[in-house]
């Protein structure tokens, strides 16, 4: 994003752009394939201030694989950079809970049960220096990732939440009228699968092999994931 690409959206009226980072550690970055250095973002919000933009608006997710809690400390320095690099640019980071999707290396991986608290450390260390920091909801990032990597034993549990008035209490209250009779919450949303756990979608054509993706994920992360231990009915 160059000086000339933002003068011009300012001519048509763009007042903001928005760019995912989807974090501001370039570690992180490089285990979820984002091929953008610190360098360029930093280029992109001076970029921004000289073309005439008021705004820049970054998104992030907290909890990715791999990320360390000093990865988001180097998340809140990134934007406490920018600032200083572009002093009178409106700078918003949104941000939410990694969410495990189909299809993708990392298919395998459960939410970060450590992320709403992270999420919370970002506020506290961004919103007291003037930088708009807007968290998506961690409770409906965990029924995402439940109905993302839910299987056909699931169907009960939806019915039941929808009865109920499909609220986040709608869920809770649907997993304790079935408990025992569905796997916990925690194999659905938090557990690692391995790479030997048959998969709700397995039987659709997916964009790339699972062995492949496997590759990948072996790649970014170092190692493969463990094998999968069958559930325990709660």
């Amino acid at each position: 994003m160059n000086q000339k690409l933002t003068a011009t959206l300012t001519r048509h009226d763009t007042k903001s752009i928005t760019i995912a980072i989807e974090s501001g550690s370039e570690r992180v970055r490089q285990i979820v394939n984002k091929k953008l250095a610190t360098e360029e973002i930093v280029a992109a919000a001076i970029n921004a201030k000289a073309g005439g933009l008021s705004a820049l608006k970054l998104y992030g997710m907290a909890g990715l694989p791999g990320e360390m809690p000093e990865d988001l400390e180097i998340t809140a320095e990134l934007m406490l950079q920018l600032k200083k690099a572009a002093p009178g640019l409106r700078l918003t980071l949104g941000c939410s809970t990694f969410v495990p999707k189909a299809h993708t290396p990392f298919q395998w991986y459960g939410v970060n049960p450590q992320a709403e608290k992270r999420l919370k450390l970002l506020q506290k260390r961004l919103r007291p220096k003037g930088i708009d920091f807007r968290p998506e909801s961690y409770n409906w990032s965990i029924i995402q990732a439940l109905i993302s990597r839910g299987d056909r034993r699931l169907t009960p549990l939806l019915l039941q939440a929808r009865e109920f008035g499909d609220s986040l209490g709608s869920y809770k209250r649907a997993f304790k009228t079935l408990k025992g009779k569905i796997p916990p919450l925690d194999f659905y949303v938090h557990e690692h699968w391995g790479g030997d756990q048959p998969l709700p979608w397995d039987h659709l054509r997916g964009p790339l092999p699972k062995a492949t993706l496997l590759k990948h994920l072996d790649s970014a992360t170092g190692h493969f994931i463990p094998e999968a231990q069958t559930p325990v009915l709660a």
